[in-house]
């Protein structure tokens, strides 16, 4: 019988010269500090099928605020980042009971980012659906996408 190795292990890499160039936008438009780049290219990578999942449950009045699927997909890749560094941040100053062992204290940990990067998802639906009916939301969030901006 042959090892079979992990997934991860296997999968490529995304650089930033290989990024959609909705994703390029939005790293430019916000200013990601270059140290998170990693970290944003990386989400970004591992969530297109949930990612996905999220956008083909909205409605199409929600999905036609921005152009596209991949448009979505690199918000969803940002927003998840930033709350996954914050969740990453706080989490090593929560206490766990001493004799929780360190399997469990592992497993609580991704737990926990689980619901928070769910949660970072439906947060931007949700703003994606407000932005139907407030045209300024709806311009800021468009802004983000205009092709003249650096």
């Amino acid at each position: 019988m042959s090892e079979q190795t992990p997934a991860a292990e296997t999968q490529t890499t995304l650089t930033l010269e290989e990024a959609s160039p909705e994703l390029k936008q939005v790293i430019s438009f916000e200013k990601v500090p270059e140290e998170m780049l990693p970290m944003v290219l990386g989400v970004y990578q591992a969530s297109e099928e949930s990612v996905r999942e999220a956008w083909d449950s909205m409605p199409a009045s929600a999905q036609n605020v921005l152009d596209n699927f991949e448009q979505f997909h690199a918000l969803v890749a940002l927003s998840q980042s930033y709350v996954g560094l914050d969740f990453m941040e706080e989490f090593k100053t929560t206490q766990l009971p001493e004799n929780m062992p360190e399997e469990e204290q592992e497993l609580y940990k991704a737990r926990l980012l689980d619901d928070v990067l769910h949660t970072a998802v439906k947060d931007l639906i949700k703003q994606i659906k407000k932005a139907r009916l407030k045209p300024n939301m709806k311009r800021e969030i468009r802004a983000i996408f205009d092709k003249n901006r650096p």
